[in-house]
């Protein structure tokens, strides 16, 4: 029997706000989106208004509010799950921000970085942080407000500001300024955080000079951050996590070795390593999956700056499809005596690359190559970007071998795109029969911690596939295609 009590997920992506809906079977009963605007005020620079955010999430929020009503429900837990790495620094009496949301995607503090990684502070930041100095993360991005901001250093060292990823400004907002908060998942994206002892770390914070005075309070995913009567009567928030960390959640990755990739503006693959936490050696991330009653999990992951954004391109760019969705089909119809390769380096290379400048490029046309063959590339560039990153965790950890992969996000939603993944993976890949795995990831960790949802084994007991892909391809052809690939990013990186 269905109860009356519904979980409302707020899923806060670099592009759009939505929340969404769950009830106790899991199964989404309603769902709100709202599109803002992004910022590109210099080369390679992205912003958002935190504002926007902010206003579209409440947008969103009440929508799902008015839905449990007409339910004749009632909203009992809050989860959060966001854009991770985006940046913002406001005021703790006004509420408000003192500069634009700089986001993940931004590159204005690669010379920076370079400038740190020249003097040989990499090796000391990876081991606590298991991050690469990059712009990616969010220490370079906070500096650089404060030091740009008219009077900023000075507020944030008598500890008038406010840094938070958009999860913390979220809360803040939520709770009225109550709760300056944040999870581990999201702690361990800033650089600045230690994920061997969970816990802010001071040299880390002097070498980048943040006072500590700004940061938020670390909590568990699953916890308690306050309550907001925003909209009628009080909600507890009892769940947080990275966007990434949260689909490993909602796809029920809680055993080792498990893996998932999410396949959205970016792709986002994490490896559940367990209690231990692998030290990569093929420039791939360390960070915590997640951390439940003070324990974390620990991940390997790898980072891709483009996916599901080389299929906007083809859209918004070059106008070759109408819709995303629209892709897959093209692609069929290539000329399969061609083979034109993509690389969508438009801000940079992430895993296992990690080349800021690095900048698109195509490679192998021929007179006769045309949409078809550029939609084909496109899609193809994300499985191979992924077999780099599976390659990758194969090296630092033997048990990723024969890995199954489980995917969610809005590319994979093309047959076409997942057939090609299993293809070049040589693996398995699942599509879950719910692909908002993100959002459910967040509802979880809510749900659960004030007990209206079950724990982690009766949760993965409840995870369906939807529809599996096993590999097809001949050894010889997938071979050939990946060593293809191989010639264009060694000619890609040298150039550069």
């Amino acid at each position: 029997m269905k109860s009356n009590q519904f979980v409302l997920a707020i899923d806060q992506g670099t592009t759009s706000s939505r929340s969404i809906l769950f009830d106790d079977d899991f199964s989404i009963v309603g769902k709100s989106q709202h599109e803002f605007e992004q910022l590109f005020p210099d080369s390679g620079w992205v912003e958002h208004n935190p504002e926007a955010i902010w206003k579209t999430t409440v947008t969103t929020c009440r929508d799902m509010i008015k839905k449990a009503q007409s339910l004749s429900g009632t909203i009992a837990t809050i989860g959060i799950t966001n854009q991770r790495e985006t940046t913002i620094v406001w005021d703790k009496i006004s509420g408000k921000p003192i500069y634009n949301a700089i986001v993940w995607q931004d590159r204005r503090t690669s010379a920076i970085c370079q400038n740190m990684s020249k003097a040989g502070m990499e090796a000391s930041i990876t081991e606590k942080t298991g991050l690469l100095l990059d712009p990616y993360f969010s220490a370079t991005k906070i500096a650089w407000i404060l030091d740009n901001v008219s009077g900023a250093r000075d507020r944030a060292e008598r500890g008038e500001l406010a840094f938070g990823t958009v999860d913390s400004w979220l809360i803040w907002k939520l709770t009225q300024g109550k709760v300056h908060a944040t999870d581990a998942t999201n702690a361990s994206r800033t650089m600045l955080y230690n994920i061997h002892i969970g816990e802010w770390d001071n040299d880390l914070l002097s070498l980048f000079n943040i006072p500590l005075a700004i940061l938020p309070q670390v909590k568990n995913c699953s916890d308690d951050y306050g309550t907001t009567s925003l909209f009628g009567a009080p909600i507890s928030i009892n769940g947080v996590a990275g966007d990434q960390q949260s689909a490993t959640i909602g796809q029920a990755c809680f055993e080792v070795g498990m893996m998932k990739s999410t396949y959205g503006t970016g792709c986002f693959a994490l490896l559940n390593t367990g209690k231990t936490a692998v030290k990569s050696s093929n420039r791939l991330l360390t960070t915590i999956a997640y951390q439940i009653n003070g324990k974390p999990t620990y991940a390997l992951e790898g980072s891709i700056f483009v996916a599901g954004a080389a299929v906007q391109w083809l859209r918004d760019g070059l106008n070759i499809i109408e819709s995303a969705r629209d892709s897959g089909a093209l692609a069929k119809t290539a000329d399969l005596n061609q083979q034109v390769y993509l690389i969508p380096a438009f801000t940079g290379l992430g895993a296992p690359w990690w080349d800021p400048d690095a900048r698109g490029a195509i490679f192998g046309l021929t007179r006769s190559s045309g949409p078809a063959e550029l939609a084909k590339a496109a899609l193809e560039s994300v499985c191979f970007q992924t077999q780099d990153l599976l390659e990758a965790m194969h090296a630092d950890w033997k048990q990723a071998d024969n890995t199954l992969l489980r995917v969610d996000g809005g590319m994979v939603a093309s047959d076409w795109t997942m057939q090609c993944l299993a293809d070049i993976l040589n693996t398995t890949v699942e599509r879950p029969a719910s692909l908002e795995t993100t959002a459910l990831g967040a509802a979880w960790l809510a749900g659960s911690h004030i007990g209206i949802w079950p724990d982690q084994t009766e949760f993965a007991s409840a995870w369906h596939c939807q529809q599996r892909f096993s590999p097809t391809m001949s050894a010889e052809l997938r071979i050939k295609k990946i060593k293809g690939w191989q010639d264009a990013m060694q000619r890609l990186t040298t150039s550069a």
